[in-house]
């Protein structure tokens, strides 16, 4: 679900690569392939590691050790809220500290994305994709009013799953647009599968392996599904603008307040 969060420019934090340090040299891996990425909150700083490619073809971008390519939105750190935790996953800590949605630092316009993602009891998050960044005090304060959202909710236990229409506020949906059918969620706790496909304007949504919707973005069809959902021209006008226009984006996984995990995130451009 969005949520609003006005972001606030905090004291910046020492954090080595945006958000974690470099590979270690002696990590075995098949292949590796040099990525440039943004360590600025306007991409004009930039920084390259080597990121594992795996067996499929897929870029990992998430190497389960520290947040090498990472940041918070909006800023040049990783916030104390998300953690890599003994297990090699992303988590997010529900309580006290800093927060916020975590980015990663490279922009995609047609892109395969993939990535495990399980969520404690009655928990709600997103995932973003061709996201806007800009800088606090202008137009785009939050990253959920530039991107669509991948739902990501404990459908038997938040109440957001009830909300909407015909359960386009349940996992794996175009949150509050389009509804993923089937819905194949697995309960809390347990792991899910997410697929991201953008090629062309052409999106598709996939949960545990099975295509659950698919769209066309930028398109008249797109503008009446944001005129009808709640970031519509008249409530967002800022978001509506944003979401309407054509351009790559960013990726990013929502601070909903609710504790989650993930896993293996990885990327092929397309």
């Amino acid at each position: 679900m969005k949520k609003n969060i006005l972001l606030i420019a905090p004291a910046l934090l020492a954090m080595a690569a945006c958000g974690g340090s470099k590979p270690a040299a002696d990590t075995p891996v098949e292949e590796t392939v040099m990525l440039t990425y943004s360590c600025d909150p306007l991409g004009l700083k930039t920084d390259s590691a080597a990121f594992a490619v795996d067996s499929d073809g897929y870029t990992v971008i998430f190497n389960g050790k520290d947040f090498t390519g990472w940041r918070g939105y909006g800023k040049d750190y990783v916030t104390e809220k998300w953690t890599v935790d003994s297990l090699g996953n992303m988590h997010f800590a529900s309580g006290p500290g800093e927060g916020g949605d975590i980015m990663f630092g490279r922009q995609f316009e047609n892109f395969d994305i993939a990535f495990d993602w399980k969520v404690s009891e009655g928990a709600n998050s997103g995932f973003f994709y061709l996201g806007t960044e800009v800088a606090d005090g202008q137009i785009v304060p939050y990253m959920c009013m530039s991107a669509p959202e991948y739902q990501i909710l404990d459908n038997v236990n938040h109440p957001d799953a009830a909300l909407g229409i015909d359960g386009n506020r349940q996992s794996a949906s175009l949150y509050d647009m389009i509804p993923a059918k089937p819905q194949n969620s697995k309960p809390w706790g347990e792991w899910n599968t997410a697929r991201v496909v953008v090629k062309d304007g052409h999106v598709e949504h996939y949960q545990n392996g099975e295509k659950v919707l698919e769209y066309d973005i930028f398109t008249p069809e797109w503008t009446e599904r944001l005129q009808a959902c709640k970031f519509s021209e008249e409530a967002w006008p800022e978001a509506f603008v944003l979401m309407n226009a054509p351009h790559a984006g960013y990726v990013a996984f929502q601070d909903h307040g609710d504790e989650i995990w993930i896993r293996n995130v990885r990327v092929k451009e397309l």
